[in-house]
């Protein structure tokens, strides 16, 4: 099947290192370390290092010979990751966040070899098929991604994801339960907090509300800018190699335990630069629609130490059938690429709890590979 998508042409590559080489470093008042954000000599450093020694081509390779297929919904093509195994194996799809796109879950994707493995570039994402429709919410990728999972044949599957592939997958289960076997995920919806009650919430939980409240007053400026005013910041990310790097790469840095290489780095912010599509990633934080109220679907929660907003088991059992939940000492909100290993692991369980429950991941007999 031909690649949805085509390697980077040249006169990009000319463009960027000539944007990089040019560079304006702003004076900024002397700070300790990363108090106000991206370190200075951090970044310069990271952009010296894009520019003269960063070879873009060995990874881009690598993402391109990843099983891609792109697949017709009823709002435009759906681009995805598909790893087959046997037609009769159980079928996962892994959902991405932000900063972040299908390349989240390279690691794991080895690791799951025995699955059928769909990994969809979100709408408006790297890598996706292009700008998402007006009123691209989260409940919207979840509708084409329903689509998508349909056409090819995909009759019952485990969802996976955190961030904004766990908003994707709660809206995803509550509108087609019969579809969703189980849920797999990092954290449940950060809107649910926003939304929660606190008169009807134990001291656990509201000691929850308290860190979430405070991590957003240090951390959460980017989700004010992104969801009111987001056309004003994208200019300046999609024409700055530097800002856009700066913008991504402290959430990276910060938001991770295990810290990236900067090749790492890099090919994660390339992708946003290559595909321009920092600007139409916002798409969800403007879009806003509520949280689902519950999520009746068999869920097991892998709780990382070091993510940015850990909920306690009390409170995320108020919004999804949890069953299981899992704490590990190690690893922050990009799980599935720090730690691989515990989180193909925990996904496994989901799949376990789905056929426990009878709720087999199953493809449609006879449905044909798209």
């Amino acid at each position: 099947m031909p690649l949805p998508f085509t390697p980077v042409p040249e006169s990009d590559l000319d463009d960027l290192r000539r944007r990089l080489a040019a560079t304006r470093r702003p004076p900024l008042p002397p700070t300790t370390g990363w108090e106000r954000g991206t370190e200075p000599d951090f970044l310069a450093r990271l952009l010296a290092h894009w520019r003269d020694r960063y070879d873009w081509r060995a990874h881009e390779a690598r993402i391109l010979a990843l099983p891609w297929e792109s697949v017709e919904t009823g709002t435009g093509p759906l681009r995805l990751v598909h790893q087959r195994a046997d037609p009769d194996a159980p079928t996962v799809v892994l959902l991405h966040g932000w900063p972040d796109s299908v390349l989240r879950y390279e690691r794991v994707l080895p690791l799951l070899a025995d699955l059928n493995v769909l990994v969809p570039a979100l709408p408006g994402f790297p890598f996706s098929a292009g700008p998402p429709r007006p009123g691209t919410s989260a409940a919207a990728m979840a509708a084409a991604v329903a689509d998508a999972l349909h056409r090819l044949g995909h009759r019952r599957y485990v969802l996976s994801g955190g961030d904004l592939g766990a908003d994707v997958a709660e809206h995803l289960a509550a509108a087609h339960p019969d579809r969703v076997a189980a849920l797999h995920l990092t954290n449940v919806s950060p809107l649910h907090a926003v939304f929660a009650d606190r008169s009807a919430l134990g001291p656990e939980e509201l000691a929850h509300l308290d860190a979430a409240t405070a991590w957003q007053r240090a951390e959460g400026g980017y989700i004010a800018q992104q969801s009111t005013k987001p056309h004003t910041l994208a200019p300046a990310l999609a024409d700055s190699p530097a800002g856009l790097a700066s913008w991504i790469a402290e959430k990276l840095r910060s938001w991770s335990h295990v810290p990236f290489a900067e090749d790492d780095l890099l090919t994660w912010i390339s992708a946003y630069w290559f595909t321009d599509t920092i600007g139409t990633s916002f798409a969800p934080y403007a879009e806003f629609v509520p949280p689902v109220p519950y999520v009746a679907t068999p869920t097991v929660l892998s709780a990382f130490a070091h993510d940015t907003k850990p909920a306690p088991r009390s409170f995320a059992a108020r919004y999804v059938d949890l069953r299981e939940f899992v704490e590990h000492a190690d690893g922050g909100h990009f799980a599935a690429w720090e730690q691989p290993h515990a989180y193909a692991q925990d996904l496994r369980r989901a799949v376990a709890l789905a056929e426990h429950e009878g709720r087999r991941p199953v493809r449609t007999p006879g449905a044909a590979p798209a």
